[in-house]
């Protein structure tokens, strides 16, 4: 007999039950689907038997390893509804180019113009296959045999990442004849993906699912999409850019590092973010009213960096910019407003004292002299240290903080003096076809790395922050991005494979008995597709070095 602890109680079941049917027995207590089980402290689908005794915690596609699951299944049912839509020899090439909102952005290689007649029969096929309730076979082959598999399916970005792995044996997915090779756990079989949409956007079309981030938000209703453009050409501009350089996958990126094209990618790279730096900084100085360039980007997007460099640009251009911290302006700690928690708030737009900055602002505007505060985060109150401004034909503010692009903060500025940047770390990889990077990822490596070198904060403490970070980032930030003037992204092409130096050692130091272990592991399997890059050939002024060190502008 197997022994299993749920919720604190014993239950005792034959050797080899499945997670899967104890997650039956127990579904009526969970208001969303049961799909992932965390099983011994370890992440595990549902189709594992259970044996000997140990604790099992049930995952819902409200929990984020079980929207991630959730979500790379319905990319395979996609892929198998293809199937029967397009049969062979006409099957075409599906590329999950990205994230966009609470969906993926797609296209179909080799189908000519698509049409919403075509995602109506897709979307027909996909709800047949889920109510037939298929099984999502899971087994294990040689690699050497799955990428002559992948070749002969034509995947070729699969057959290109399998070159570099190490381990003998890989795990592949079976759904009714679809084969395929993903890159985390999935759903037991096809009646548990009943929520999703099909959406003609640009030149493919929107794969959209439910939400599920906040505790009120619905796990079984498709999210709403709300064609956010200005973002959409931001990354679609970085997915040409990888495309020119040869480089829109990790596989593609591995083999730059072996040939050793890697330097001059980099370069390039680089001369392109200059180049694309310096037009920002004309437009701005071209708009000759602007005194207020507000900023704001989730966290580990550069933002730092970034004001550097423009400012160098704007002064290249015959302005004198100044940086002011929206921080200075917080309020007094003692009169910070508390959370749901109860705990103090300093994520909260009203954490800021706002008549007060628009107060400043507004002299400054009118050529007053105005003595600008500083916050003391040791004693947690402003102080005012001869911080004395004041703004000549020339003189501009760099302002960046969490809440620059919401117009309450500077509701009594005129449109025409501001001017608003978006920034964004939006990589331009996918690990292969199916299969693109979280920019979230992305901005967590850079952080752990950041907090590691210059916080003393180690890897675990990080990742437990994590998804306070992200909740304030949906709250404060991401609504307000499509405002913006001008969307920067500030990823950089090659980036992980030098990031992978510095943070897998801090990520095996995580113990098996930590919290944090299980987020842990997921990111060492996703780095372990990167084959690693020496950082000699990055230069100083780079925005990667504001988290790996060695930066001259810092």
């Amino acid at each position: 007999m197997a022994k299993v602890i749920i919720n604190g109680k014993e239950e005792t079941y034959d050797e080899g039950t499945r997670l899967l049917d104890i997650a039956r027995i127990h579904q009526k207590g969970y208001k969303d689907d049961i799909v992932l089980a965390n099983y011994k402290g370890k992440l595990t689908e549902l189709n594992k038997a259970v044996t000997g005794v140990g604790p099992v915690e049930f995952l819902t596609t409200a929990d984020k390893n079980g929207r991630r699951a959730y979500r790379r299944s319905v990319v395979f049912l996609l892929q198998r509804a293809l199937m029967d839509v397009f049969p062979l020899p006409d099957n075409p090439y599906l590329r999950v180019e990205h994230s966009l909102g609470q969906g993926d952005f797609c296209t179909l290689e080799g189908v000519g113009k698509i049409t919403n007649e075509t995602l109506s029969e897709l979307k027909k096929v996909m709800k047949r296959l889920v109510k037939d309730d298929i099984p999502l076979k899971k087994y294990s082959i040689k690699t050497d045999q799955a990428k002559d598999m992948f070749h002969s399916f034509n995947m070729k970005d699969k057959e290109q990442l399998l070159k570099y792995r190490t381990s003998s044996n890989i795990n592949v997915y079976d759904l009714d004849g679809c084969i395929d090779y993903f890159y985390g756990y999935m759903v037991p079989s096809t009646g548990y993906l009943r929520y999703f949409d099909l959406i003609k956007f640009e030149n493919g079309f929107m794969l959209m699912y439910p939400d599920g981030r906040k505790p009120d938000a619905p796990t079984k209703k498709v999210a709403e999409f709300t064609k956010p453009i200005k973002l959409f050409n931001v990354q679609q501009a970085a997915s040409n850019f990888g495309d020119t350089m040869g480089v829109s996958t990790v596989g593609a990126l591995n083999d730059a590092i072996c040939s050793g094209r890697i330097k001059d990618i980099v370069l390039s790279q680089e001369a392109v973010m200059e180049r694309n730096i310096g037009d920002l900084a004309r437009n701005i100085a071209e708009r000759k009213d602007v005194k207020f360039v507000m900023m704001a980007g989730p966290s580990s997007s550069g933002k730092t960096t970034f004001s550097h460099k423009l400012s160098a640009q704007l002064r290249a251009l015959g302005l004198t910019p100044h940086p002011v911290p929206l921080d200075d302006f917080y309020l007094n700690r003692d009169q910070m407003p508390l959370d749901e928690y109860g705990e103090k708030d300093f994520e909260s737009i009203e954490g800021l004292d706002i008549p007060y900055f628009n107060e400043c602002m507004v002299k400054l505007l009118n050529g007053e002299r105005v003595l600008l505060p500083n916050f003391n985060f040791k004693i947690g109150k402003r102080e005012y240290n001869d911080h004395y401004m004041q703004l000549g034909d020339n003189d501009i503010l760099v302002i960046e903080g969490i809440h620059g692009l919401n117009d309450r903060m500077s509701a009594s500025l005129p449109a025409e003096s501001k001017y608003k940047i978006y920034l964004s770390a939006l990589t331009q990889l996918s690990i292969d076809e199916h299969n693109p990077l979280s920019t979230s990822d992305g901005r967590l490596i850079r952080r752990i790395v950041r907090d590691s070198r210059t916080r003393a904060t180690s890897a675990a403490e990080t990742i437990a922050m994590w998804d306070s970070v992200r909740r304030g980032e949906e709250k404060n930030i991401f609504p307000f991005q499509e405002q913006a003037d001008a969307m920067f992204n500030t990823a950089l092409i090659y980036e992980m494979a030098v990031l992978k130096l510095y943070v897998d050692p801090q990520l095996y130091a995580i113990t098996p008995d930590d919290p944090s272990y299980p987020e842990a592991k997921r990111l060492i399997k996703l780095l372990d597709y990167f084959l690693p890059m020496a950082a000699d050939v990055i230069p100083n002024n780079s925005l990667v070095r504001e988290f790996i060190g060695g930066s001259c502008i810092l």
